[in-house]
């Protein structure tokens, strides 16, 4: 994969910010009173124009771009005095001068300001279109996520977390981002921060194109309800689906692990660990096809699953991904009579074998901060069966958590028989709750790590109320 080298949005994300103490200001929308106001005023403390400079060097972020960077509600809103301050400790953070309140002009003038910036303040570096809004899709939220956390942007942005602020106040507040920043700009700003601003702390993060859409659809969905994601499955690819392609394709592609009819057996599964799906057993038809898709196309270790999964859509493209999934369905059915984990009951008879790896003992020694009730047991059995994400528990671990899941009978070891009491009465809450966030290595079991602490804790009480 091509690697390209890009400043995360560390150290400085530009924004109308100002430190400008100039009274309120209280013009009409006359145009040529908007040009008097930001060539007087504004340039007290912003620039207009000019190339990349360091912010040791500036009072307040440029106004070169404005014209492309910012969502003009939300710029109408800034300069309305009805968004909060930024930078919680102030643009120049080498002088810690704290959050600083910007000036208020009437909605009339800000609206005129708008219209300025849009016909002066144009960033001819910025192609429109270049990042599209409509096709991020709640995976490479996700993921985007997961990547704005492994380039440290965290450090000097926050951003929210399960309704909790978190990250270092050092720069621009991200919590917003989505209702702030034109995404075109944004985008070609995480090529290169360092073309807008320099030497100012701005992390250089080793990331491929792929990476930075994602922490850009990411920041796209921050602060905004209801964000629309896109669902790729309902592309034209989809529609043209051929399942004789797809055959093709399996056969090129997937057979060398999953074997030419889909039994595990191909030539790669000896020596993998854990083996291969083995499809033959899977009623394709039945998975969640948010789930299907993001295990064909963006592979394994991104949904928590075995790194030996590829991600396959550079390789053969949505057309392609569309196809193998059209084929799957149409040739695998699933293995409804096959014998599956122990039965249910008292003694060593159900306890499956395994070679699960031991948590740490700080996990070791954690009890269940939830304290057992109906309620919580509810909570964990909605998690269980229909809403755990990136995918339900029962549909590999059974509706009655017995291991009999219709996505357990493809994998070799079978999944965990929860029913069983004597496993369950020696496995802490610790080692459950360290293996459902990491996985487990060597088996089917995923991570679920994006999952909240309480929603996991509440599927530990629901699996302990099934052992028998």
């Amino acid at each position: 994969m091509k690697v390209r080298r890009w400043v995360m949005i560390g150290g400085t994300v530009l924004t109308l910010v100002g430190l400008m103490s100039f009274p309120r200001l209280l013009f009409g929308s006359d145009p040529t009173r908007a040009k008097e106001l930001i060539q007087q005023a504004c340039v007290q403390c912003h620039r207009l124009e000019g190339q990349a400079e360091s912010r040791f060097n500036l009072r307040a972020p440029d106004l070169i771009w404005a014209g492309s960077k910012y969502q003009r509600a939300w710029l109408i809103r800034w300069l309305t005095g009805k968004e909060s301050p930024l930078y919680a400790k102030g643009y120049r953070w080498d002088l810690s001068e704290g959050s600083v309140k910007h000036p208020v002009v009437s909605e009339a003038d800000a609206n005129a300001m708008a219209d300025y910036f849009e016909k002066h303040n144009k960033d001819p570096r910025v192609k429109v279109g270049a990042f599209d809004v409509s096709k991020v899709s709640k995976f490479e939220v996700s993921f985007g996520g997961m990547a704005y956390k492994a380039h440290a942007c965290l450090g000097c942005h926050t951003i929210e977390e399960n309704g909790t602020l978190i990250g270092g106040p050092q720069s621009t507040a991200l919590q917003h981002a989505g209702q702030r920043y034109n995404m075109d700009w944004l985008y070609r700003f995480g090529q290169n921060p360092q073309d807008f601003i320099r030497h100012t702390g701005e992390f250089l993060a080793d990331a491929t194109d792929p990476q930075l859409r994602a922490v850009i659809g990411f920041l796209a969905a921050q602060g905004v309800q209801n964000f629309q994601y896109y669902e790729p499955w309902t592309s034209q690819e989809f529609a043209n689906a051929s399942v004789d392609r797809g055959k093709g394709l399996y056969k090129e592609y997937c057979a060398q692990c999953h074997g030419f009819t889909g039994k595990g057996d191909g030539p790669a599964a000896s020596g993998l660990e854990p083996k291969p799906a083995i499809h033959a057993n899977i009623p394709f038809e039945k998975l969640p096809m948010d789930y299907l898709y993001n295990v064909v196309n963006h592979g394994g270790a991104a949904m928590g699953k075995s790194p030996n999964m590829p991600y396959w859509n550079l390789t053969i493209g949505q057309q392609g991904v569309a196809d193998v999934i059209a084929y799957l369905k149409a040739t695998f059915k699933g293995a409804p009579d096959m014998a599956g984990p122990p039965a249910a009951g008292q003694g060593d008879a159900c306890v499956q074998p395994r070679k699960t790896a031991k948590a740490p003992d700080d996990f070791l020694s954690k009890t269940n901060p939830v304290p057992v009730s109906a309620g919580a047991i509810n909570a964990g059995k909605t998690l269980f069966l229909k809403t755990a994400q990136p995918v339900a528990c029962a549909m590999c671990h059974g509706e009655q958590g017995d291991g009999r899941g219709f996505m357990g009978a493809a994998l070799v070891p079978p999944p965990r028989n929860f029913t069983c009491g004597s496993m369950m009465k020696n496995l802490p809450d610790g080692q459950l709750f360290w293996i459902i966030k990491n996985g487990s290595p060597g088996t089917g079991m995923m991570s679920f790590a994006a999952m909240p602490d309480e929603q996991v804790w509440q599927i530990i009480h629901y699996i302990r109320s099934l052992a028998k």
